[in-house]
């Protein structure tokens, strides 16, 4: 996805002209693309309240653009396993994020224009609060299901020595409920079939001939079992290591491999279960999360606006796209065409923090005019 500059101007017919021209020139030059950015009329209150309201935007800005990477980042993260793309999730208001920005609209029953924008802030920055609350909880219940699933399922893989052998041993391979006899599982390398075959029932004394079988392969040996009696079980280990043949520590123990079958099964029916549940919360509240996004953004604009450009509130905002490749040039024809509204700023564009009576500046780029990055690229997925 791209970026995107939300700029204003001021209202007057000379700064509605140089829109216009701004609009022109940019599009003959495919420089970006451009659509009006329309901000309702919000009640300003005082200049002060103004200044301390621009911080606390700022710092919503920040926690709304941190809150939906982590939604988007969560959706990409737990559909990384099916047919779904991440970015197919992503969506405002049921249409692409893109699509949503060019045709903003503020939300009247959300956000009554007719509150302070203090109360508009609060109430986004609480929405905001209740989703990332809720963000955690769910997102810590899943991956404790996801985690517990995963360390299950690692234990099935591995070679010979180390998996689970729940899937593999059957009861009819071993001798059971015996006060003398015991059945061990031994791992012999494939190159040593031969010799095991030969050599098990001389490793020690008491060894069942004949008792020996293959029940599992991998790509690196063969599981066998051997038949013993339990006297001997230290002798027979001892033997077998200096042969390279090596015992398992297993016994057979019908109950706590059908509970270990059972907890993968469980495992996996949860995750599906929480799955779409949590799916369909993770894109509804993107969509919610986005959207006070890009109110917030509007806020900025429009409290920025005021105290650059004075009252009564009058000015013009635009959403530019701005062509990857053009990024430079589309600044110089933006500082161009608004030098005349700050000569100070035009003359020196990264002059960050400017002392500008009644307006702080910090961490923001300043320009001629007001204007906010909309950074969507950090959301593909």
């Amino acid at each position: 996805m791209a970026e995107f500059w939300l700029i204003s101007a001021p209202g007057d017919k000379a700064n509605l002209t140089a829109l216009e021209k701004l609009n022109t020139v940019t599009t003959k030059a495919n420089l970006s693309s451009n659509s009006k950015f329309v901000i309702p009329d919000l009640k300003v209150g005082t200049l002060d309240a103004l200044v301390g309201l621009s911080d606390d935007l700022g710092k919503a800005d920040t926690f709304a653009e941190s809150l939906i990477k982590k939604i988007g980042q969560y959706i990409g993260e737990i559909i990384s396993d099916s047919t779904d793309k991440a970015q197919e999730n992503l969506l405002a208001n049921g249409v692409d994020l893109v699509s949503y920005m060019s045709r903003f609209e503020w939300d009247m029953a959300k956000y009554p224009v007719k509150q302070a924008l203090k109360n508009i802030t609060d109430v986004i920055n609480k929405q905001l609060s209740q989703i990332d609350t809720e963000l955690k909880s769910r997102s810590v219940t899943y991956n404790n299901i996801k985690g517990n699933l995963q360390s299950m399922e690692r234990k099935t893989i591995g070679n010979l020595l180390t998996r689970t052998l729940a899937d593999i041993v059957n009861k009819d391979d071993f001798v059971l409920n015996s006060e003398y006899l015991i059945t061990l599982l031994v791992v012999v390398p494939r190159t040593s079939y031969s010799a095991w075959q030969k050599t098990y029932e001389s490793l020690s004394d008491m060894v069942v001939p004949r008792s020996t079988k293959m029940i599992a392969e991998d790509g690196e040996g063969g599981l066998f079992t051997v038949t013993l009696f339990r006297k001997v079980i230290e002798d027979f280990k001892a033997k077998a290591r200096e042969n390279k043949f090596i015992v398992r520590e297993f016994y057979f123990n019908e109950r706590e491999l059908q509970s270990e079958k059972d907890e993968i099964i469980r495992l996996a029916a949860d995750k599906k279960q929480q799955y779409g549940p949590l799916l369909r919360w993770l894109k509804v509240n993107f969509s919610e999360g986005f959207i006070a996004w890009i109110h917030i953004k509007a806020l900025r604009v429009f409290v920025e606006s005021v105290l650059r450009y004075g009252l009564p509130v009058n000015f013009q905002a635009m959403l530019l796209q701005p062509n990857k490749k053009s990024m430079k040039r589309l600044r110089d024809v933006l500082n161009a065409i608004f030098r005349h509204l700050d000569e100070a700023a035009a003359a020196n564009m990264k002059d960050v923090g400017m002392d500008i009576p009644g307006l702080q500046i910090s961490n923001q780029d300043y320009y001629p005019y007001v204007c906010f990055k909309i950074d969507l690229s950090s959301l593909n997925f």
